[in-house]
């Protein structure tokens, strides 16, 4: 094979679908609404913490973070390690408080919490962030697949449509998704971890073999690099990739985008026991680690190669590794790379789907709760599942016109501004005794916060300080505030009897 064509990619993008199809196929057969919401709590731990690998990652690093590490900024060179040692921090709090907390109240969506906790005003509130958070999360990461399947079609000089593209690509995930749900993902995100794994190290290996370089020699030249700094000190009051802001971020960005998301969290409640549950959480945690080290290594190579052989940046550095990986390697590398991205992005999106739909049917439509027949309750979830698809591309075309930065910066932005509210109200939940004013006022004060915390960062009123992620800490601190000042004290039925 001299080179790659157009029947050749889209020959194993047919045949990766098709396998995923016949894992539907095997896992999906006889599945009823709680096979598709929680597997009937019978996932193995060790499928689940494999595979979230891949459903964490997704499409964003394997595409926009290895751009990154060259491209000034956020994120520039290894200080994203720095967020990833935070990590560490907010998957404790997940495997410690939270599960728990979750598998005692048995909950299906984790927005349950917020209901016997506060009211249905602040569960609903909940739910709806999660939704918005999913929403925006999953088509970014779609958004980034999409451009690069655009970019391949392009190098073909094929004519396809940008929404033609994201319409085949969401299209493929609800059909390997609408019968089996969480069933069959985790099994499809064990598969997909695999090859999106598999793709970066022959990349790697592909860089050394170019460069005529040991595995040895690929670390030795990364170390002696510009892109190997990975702890920034300096400027704690401008520079976003300061140490303490991206360790803090980290931590709170892992408690809300896994620990408050029903996405992330439905994987580790199919899971048989709290024990098992808690066995994925830090077997996962550990060995990210060691594969966002992979990533940022491969960034580092892919500039340093770039730099020796006279490629030109592009000017979004989320397609430096497909220009190289397509273009300027062997056509077996281009073949690895395009498995990889897809593994890399539809480990996330198809679990983002069914979560999303999950909670819409939970949250808002109460199917555990109605006395509808199974039938009637599929029906409904089937539409939900349609009507979740039809957003996402929506959303997917409007990022096209709206976003030229990193992605992976966006969504972490992003992720500050609509993960908060959930990171306040679950603070206040579980460390004040206080209860609320449950009504109204929930919603509003959930949205006045992230609206304050952007007005007042695009307005630099924080006297010359950069939040950069902590957006998400300021966010998440004027809701504890706002719930604070709607709440009140009323004393349990033993302090009654104390009193009296």
């Amino acid at each position: 094979m001299d080179k790659l064509t157009p029947e050749i990619i889209f020959g194993v993008i047919a045949l990766y679908f098709l396998v995923l199809m016949a894992v539907s196929y095997f896992t999906s057969r006889n599945a009823d609404n709680a096979d598709f919401f929680l597997a009937n709590r019978k996932s193995p731990w060790y499928l689940v913490a494999f595979g979230m690998i891949g459903a964490s990652l997704s499409g964003v690093t394997f595409i926009s973070l290895p751009g990154a590490v060259g491209g000034g900024g956020n994120n520039q060179a290894f200080s994203y390690m720095q967020m990833v040692f935070g990590y560490l921090v907010g998957y404790a709090v997940i495997a410690l408080v939270l599960l728990p907390l979750y598998y005692k109240m048995n909950l299906t969506s984790i927005y349950g919490y917020l209901e016997k906790r506060f009211g249905t005003w602040s569960y609903k509130t909940g739910a709806f962030y999660f939704l918005l958070s999913r929403i925006i999360g999953a088509s970014l990461r779609l958004f980034l697949v999409a451009i690069v399947f655009l970019q391949i079609a392009q190098g073909f000089d094929m004519v396809i449509p940008f929404w033609a593209v994201v319409a085949v690509t969401i299209m493929l995930i609800w059909i390997y998704t609408f019968q089996g749900g969480i069933k069959t993902i985790v099994w499809t995100d064990t598969l997909q971890t695999f090859f999106m794994l598999t793709a970066v190290v022959l990349t790697i290996l592909a860089i050394g073999n170019t460069l005529d370089k040991s595995t040895g020699d690929l670390v030795a030249t990364i170390q002696q690099s510009d892109y190997s700094q990975m702890f920034f000190f300096d400027n704690f009051m401008t520079d976003s990739n300061n140490f303490f802001k991206q360790f803090i971020s980290g931590a709170l960005i892992a408690i809300v985008m896994t620990g408050l998301d029903q996405d992330m969290m439905q994987k580790n409640l199919s899971c048989r026991t709290l024990g098992d549950a808690q066995k994925n959480v830090f077997a996962f945690s550990i060995v990210l680690v060691f594969v966002n080290m992979l990533f940022l290594g491969l960034g580092a190579l892919l500039y340093i190669y770039a730099s020796n052989v006279g490629i030109e940046i592009p000017e979004r550095t989320d397609q430096l590794f497909s220009t190289i990986a397509l273009e300027h390697l062997s056509p077996s590398v281009g073949i690895i790379f395009i498995l990889g991205l897809i593994a890399a992005a539809y480990s996330s999106a198809d679990s983002a789907l069914t979560a999303l739909t999950t909670s819409f049917c939970v949250d808002f439509l109460g199917m555990e709760k109605n006395e509808k027949s199974e039938d009637e309750n599929k029906k409904t979830r089937w539409i939900v599942h349609v009507g979740f698809s039809v957003i996402l591309f929506l959303v997917i075309i409007l990022s096209y016109y709206l976003t030229d930065k990193p992605v992976i910066n966006n969504l972490f932005k992003a992720s500050g501004y609509t993960y908060g509210p959930l990171l306040g109200l679950f603070t206040f939940g579980l460390f004040s005794k206080n209860k609320i004013q449950d009504g109204w006022m929930v919603p509003v004060i959930c949205l006045a916060a992230p609206l304050i915390t952007y007005f007042l960062e695009i307005n630099d009123l924080f006297i010359g300080f950069k939040l950069g992620f902590l957006n998400i800490a300021m966010n998440g601190l004027l809701t504890f505030l706002g719930l604070l000042a709607i709440s009140y004290w009323e004393p349990s039925e033993d302090e009654n009897v104390l009193e009296n």
